[in-house]
């Protein structure tokens, strides 16, 4: 499961960098933020703006909603939206 930020916000970004082979390090440069931020992010201590969210997202290669996603909603496994 992910992790929890202070607004229910949760994440996989642990999982999904160590998919791709990537350190902290390596996700903070690509991202532009410092190491602290990433880990910060990842264990739930700092919700990121949308901006970054959206840029973790892209460099992770998922959705958005598939990297973040609210507490008590469930996450998609369709990013399509589609519920057929």
């Amino acid at each position: 499961m992910g992790r929890k930020g202070g607004a229910g916000l949760e994440n996989k970004i642990r999982e999904l960098r160590a998919r791709h082979r990537l350190t902290q390090a390596d996700l903070a440069k690509r991202v532009d933020v410092s190491r602290q931020t990433i880990i910060a992010i990842e264990n739930g201590n700092y919700n990121p703006s949308i901006v970054l969210a959206f840029r973790i997202a892209d460099i992770l290669q998922e959705p958005v909603t598939d990297v973040f996603w609210l507490n008590g909603i469930e996450q998609s496994s369709d990013s399509t939206g589609d519920s057929s």
